[in-house]
């Protein structure tokens, strides 16, 4: 079962390749900054940028369904963003 298991997490330095390589199939540039990706048997299948919400995603796999994962999951992580920012104080 973990062929097809779906993970979505924070992308890390060891993700560049697959981003590149996932901006290169779907004709874009790649995310930066906060970037969440939807990884599908261990690869990349769509990535977000969480400020911006821009997406990639690979165009010969079901991935459409992926991408509107990836923003539920921006989104509350810019909720939470702004959350903390009220939260922490300010320093001047």
């Amino acid at each position: 079962m973990t062929e097809n298991a779906l993970t979505i997490r924070p992308a890390d330095l060891a993700d560049l390749a697959g981003l590149d390589r996932l901006a290169a199939l779907d004709s874009s540039s790649p995310p930066t900054g906060d970037v969440l990706v939807a990884e599908v048997g261990g690869e990349l299948w769509a990535a977000i940028e969480i400020e911006t919400g821009a997406a990639i995603a690979d165009p010969f796999r079901p991935s459409a369904d992926l991408v509107e994962l990836l923003r539920l999951h921006a989104s509350g992580e810019r909720r939470s963003s702004r959350a903390l920012g009220r939260l922490l104080p300010r320093v001047a």
